[in-house]
C-alpha cells in the first residue's frame, strides 16, 4: 500500500474513533473523554489531509 493511502486509511480510522469516543464522553458526561474524542478526530482530519497531499506527489 502506498504512503498516501495508508495515511488517508489510518486518517479515517481515527476520525471514527474519535467521534465514537467523542459520543461515549457526552453519553458518559465524562468531559475528559469527550475531548480526548474531539482531539482523535482533528488528528484524522489532518493525517488524511497529508494522505491527500503525499497521492498528489506521488504521480
Amino acid at each position: 500500500m502506498k504512503s498516501g493511502t495508508k495515511d488517508q486509511a489510518e486518517g479515517t480510522f481515527h476520525q471514527l474513533a474519535g467521534k465514537a469516543k467523542e459520543i461515549a464522553g457526552k453519553l458518559s458526561e465524562n468531559p475528559r473523554l469527550e475531548a480526548e474524542g474531539s482531539d482523535e478526530k482533528i488528528i484524522g482530519t489532518v493525517q488524511k489531509k497529508i494522505g491527500q497531499i503525499k497521492k498528489v506527489f506521488e504521480k
